[in-house]
């Protein structure tokens, strides 16, 4: 018998099962847990016989067929050749704003974190944006972000055709459901209740009694992950990869 699933092995198995039927799949940088996902998801589809994914990691040499960077990266957005993103930011309230300037009034805010960059552009062109945080708490999931990077929801006369897919956290899963501008608790991970949720987050959602336990990836699964998926992993994200638990 293998060791237990990790909290993080279970995230990466419910980012591979939150990215099932996209065909382009991109990860920014520093996003170790995104990227594994992305290359479970290549892998059980190669298994199974099922559609190729591609999977674009930007830092990556073999895991990424961009050459100009970012910059291409937005051009495959804009040509609607990208099915999936990530975001993650300081804090992300109940409408998925995301916030990656700082807290408090801006331009004077106390905490300051790396900038929007093009996370804006990518929430409106990307169809499935997974948003990830690892961690569950009051500070990062609030009511109302201090400063809007990315806005979640716009008016209906704006064009958009990319926006909020879901929520993972280190401890539960949220889809977003984009006619009513909130998020739905779908389900909490072993060793969380909904009470745990509701206590840690600071938004409003729907389902709030949810008792639906996130599933854990099978035995082949895990060890795909602890194998196939870690060995990948260590050409962009060799601490990462050194950090998880290995076969056997």
């Amino acid at each position: 018998m293998s060791e237990p699933c990790t909290s993080r092995e279970l995230m990466i198995y419910t980012i591979s099962r939150l990215l099932k039927g996209v065909r382009h799949v991109a990860v920014g940088q520093s996003s170790p847990m995104p990227a594994a996902g992305a290359m479970l998801l290549r892998a059980l589809n190669e298994r199974d016989g099922l559609e190729r994914v591609q999977v674009s990691i930007l830092g990556s040499v073999k895991h990424n067929s961009f050459t100009g960077g970012a910059e291409e990266l937005f051009d495959c957005a804009a040509q609607g050749r990208l099915d999936a993103f990530f975001l993650g930011g300081g804090q992300i309230d109940g409408q998925g704003n995301v916030n990656l300037v700082g807290t408090g009034d801006y331009p004077n805010n106390p905490v300051r974190w790396p900038g929007s960059f093009g996370s804006a552009y990518l929430y409106f062109l990307v169809p499935r944006v997974i948003l990830f945080r690892e961690e569950h708490s009051l500070r990062s999931l609030v009511e109302r972000v201090d400063f809007v990077s990315a806005p979640g929801v716009t008016d209906e006369t704006v064009y958009r055709r990319g926006g909020p897919h879901a929520l993972l956290t280190n401890a539960a899963l949220f889809s977003f459901k984009r006619e009513a501008g909130r998020f739905r608790l779908e389900s909490t991970h072993p060793g969380y209740d909904w009470r745990d949720i509701r206590g840690t987050t600071g938004f409003a959602y729907d389902n709030e009694q949810c008792e639906v336990t996130t599933p854990s990836p099978d035995e082949a699964t895990l060890a795909l992950i602890r194998g196939r998926i870690r060995e990948e992993l260590r050409e962009c994200y060799p601490q990462f990869a050194g950090n998880m638990p290995g076969p056997g």
